[in-house]
């Protein structure tokens, strides 16, 4: 049994406890063979010791490791000091795949600079359903051939710079009001318009796509009974049967509620390899994972799991960590000075006492910058304060992650780079149900609301506030919540902000296009 486990821990990914690779982790990895590590934010402090650590998980792995993170861009990213990607929906909005293959490059030599060869992107969810919980600005728009197209640059920007992608997630999570980290969604459509809209971007991405990620969620036109991770008429019937993919398949984490609720861990693991994974991924807690790998090894020894199908998918697996190896080949950046950097508040360069982590930092710091302006976009008739004008800020005292997202930018961050071009007064709220507009002084100060969260406002909210302008800070639905004039960003990473001030100051016009419905 002790082989079988070395074979089921080829086939799964792990979540790491802590900033270093500690001896007890490392004698689990090397024996079970475990190859496949996911790295989240709270496994990072900076890039020297993300680099060792990557350094140690490879030593430990092998040429075959397949160390992976969720650099997505706008609020899903987990290096934060890197240069910051605009989200999906502000490329969407700039409609320039040119642009977005330099991000997407971009991004991948950030990411490989740290020693990893797998990123978790990018989203190919069509964003149709204005209340997603989970998707919104997470996904380049709702046209599927638009979408795929900037979607589609982008991976080819990544691949490029040798960092595998893995598009997400199959067969659509859009159309959703329910997030599958909380509960099962259910996406009950009939199939041809499935085949319409949620499949599009998937079959089109298929022949380019190294690696496709699975949604936890029921389709009923399509499997009754399993979501599509754990459903062999999706994962088999459609996606190798029908079209033919040749690519990796890995699960999304199956300590989401939509599984972890349902189903034993080791239980939901070997559904989903027979369903036609090829990787699951194990990101629950230590005893989970030894779960899983005993019940795959099980499940191996029983014939449920046919040997010559764990070959071929190991073989994927191979075939996608040869080509993508992993490793800090960024090159180094000793010649490049920050000081060159400007220090402005609201952009991302480096201080002076920060060097840039490798040789291009610098000059993918002014791409991302110039991204975040070209997809800024307004909503009505947008109008900026005088310059030095009295501004009353609106914002949320907090700062929250939905548990995939980065936290949002802090209230006392908006002022400060508003307080760049304005005198700026900030009035804070801890519940904007119950936060009392009309209480706001009536002097004429020109207020702005920013918000700063993914969530939408409820009845009261929108009957109610009426800032002068609004800040749409991350999920540009919330323009629709509040009659005003808006600006939305599509994310709140701190060229976004830049932009904004740049906007204000006339530097710039808001010539991005939102690209889901209702805008």
């Amino acid at each position: 049994m002790d082989d079988l486990k070395k074979i089921a821990g080829q086939l799964i990914m792990v979540r790491l406890f802590g900033t270093e690779l500690d001896d007890e982790t490392a004698a689990f990895l090397a024996a079970n063979k475990v190859r496949g590590a996911c790295l989240f934010r709270q496994n990072m402090v900076d890039a020297a010791q993300l680099t060792r650590f990557t350094g140690a998980l490879r030593a430990v792995m092998g040429l075959d490791a397949l160390i992976a993170l969720d650099q997505e861009g706008g609020a899903v990213v987990r290096s934060t000091w890197v240069p910051a990607p605009p989200s999906a929906m502000a490329l969407g909005a700039a409609n320039d795949p040119d642009l977005a293959r330099e991000v997407g490059a971009a991004v991948a030599r950030a990411v490989r600079s740290l020693g990893f060869n797998w990123n978790f992107a990018p989203v190919l969810d069509l964003n149709n359903n204005p209340h997603n919980p989970v998707i919104a600005e997470r996904s380049f728009g709702a046209d599927p051939e638009t979408a795929t197209r900037i979607a589609l640059a982008w991976m080819e920007g990544s691949e490029s710079e040798g960092v595998a992608c893995c598009v997400k997630h199959f067969p659509g999570h859009g159309d959703t009001h329910v997030d599958s980290h909380r509960a099962l969604p259910t996406v009950d459509k009939p199939l041809a318009e499935l085949e319409r809209f949620e499949f599009a971007p998937f079959r089109m991405a298929a022949p380019f796509a190294p690696a496709m990620m699975t949604a936890h969620i029921v389709y009923p036109a399509l499997d009754a009974e399993y979501p599509a991770t754990m459903s062999r008429p999706i994962l088999t019937g459609i996606l190798r049967e029908s079209w033919n993919y040749q690519g990796v398949i890995i699960t999304d984490g199956m300590d989401m509620h939509a599984i972890a609720h349902r189903y034993g861990a080791g239980q939901a693991a070997v559904r989903a390899l027979v369903a036609g994974a090829d990787m699951v991924m194990a990101i629950g807690s230590r005893e989970t994972q030894i779960e899983t790998i005993d019940a795959i090894a099980a499940a191996i020894a029983s014939g449920e799991l046919p040997m010559h199908e764990v070959e071929a998918r190991l073989a994927r697996l191979s075939r996608l960590a040869a080509t993508h190896p992993a490793g800090a080949t960024g090159k180094p950046a000793a010649a490049v000075t920050a000081s060159s950097a400007p220090a402005v508040l609201g952009s991302d360069a480096p201080g002076a006492d920060e060097a840039p982590i490798y040789s291009t930092d610098l000059e993918d710091r002014a791409l991302m910058a110039r991204a975040w302006q070209r997809g800024l976009s307004s909503r009505g008739a947008v109008r900026r304060p005088s310059p030095g004008a009295r501004v009353r800020l609106v914002a949320r005292q907090d700062v929250v992650s939905d548990g995939v997202s980065e936290a949002g930018v802090p209230a006392a961050g908006i002022a400060a780079s508003l307080a760049q071009l304005y005198e700026v007064e900030l009035v804070t709220f801890a519940d904007a149900d119950t936060f009392d507009w009309s209480a706001l002084p009536q002097d004429g100060r020109f207020t702005i609301l920013a918000s700063t969260s993914r969530r939408r406002y409820g009845a009261q909210v929108r009957a109610t506030w009426r800032p002068d302008l609004h800040l749409a800070l991350w999920n540009p639905y919330q323009a629709l919540d509040i009659d005003a004039p808006a600006l939305m960003t599509y994310g709140f990473a701190a060229p976004a902000l830049a932009a904004v001030n740049a906007w204000l100051a006339g530097e710039i016009e808001a010539a991005g296009h939102c690209p889901v419905p209702g805008f």
